[in-house]
């Protein structure tokens, strides 16, 4: 195994979370090739589908849009985002993301640095729509439980 294979990742290698809404693939991470500076992956929603409203105390969020129209809600305010639009949500700032098109969405994101512990990485403002679902795995942590 080469260098290159450990650090690939398909996100057909990782499972859906739904746990917020869309369904999410965290496909770099500590867990999945032992990053140590944040975690990133792609998320898909189709039409009016959201992700719930959250925020993350200790990381900076990247959203970069490669199909469909999105709409950020950044601390109350909308954001229109569309195909090739990047986005930084700021650390502590609240946000919800909703596909306004008549298409499935696709973007990609990355969270950076990485919260002290998983489970401090995120919090929810607005309740989970699948509570049940597991969190998004981040890392091997007994601690990760990021909210």
């Amino acid at each position: 195994m080469t260098r290159a294979d450990k650090t690939k990742i398909s996100m057909t290698d990782v499972p859906a979370n739904r746990r917020r809404g869309g369904d999410l693939r965290v496909t770099l991470s500590p867990k999945t090739v032992g990053s140590m500076s944040g975690f990133g992956g792609v998320l898909f929603l189709d039409p009016d589908e959201f992700v719930t409203e959250h925020y993350h105390p200790y990381s900076e969020e990247f959203l970069h849009v490669v199909s469909g129209d999105l709409e950020m809600r950044l601390d109350g305010e909308t954001v229109p985002l569309k195909a090739g639009d990047s986005l930084l949500v700021p650390i502590g700032m609240r946000h919800r993301l909703v596909n306004v098109g008549t298409s499935r969405a696709h973007a990609v994101f990355h969270l950076s640095p990485l919260a002290p512990r998983p489970d401090l990485g995120h919090v929810d403002t607005e309740e989970a729509l699948n509570p049940l679902e597991a969190h998004p795995r981040v890392s091997d942590s007994a601690e990760d439980s990021p909210r």
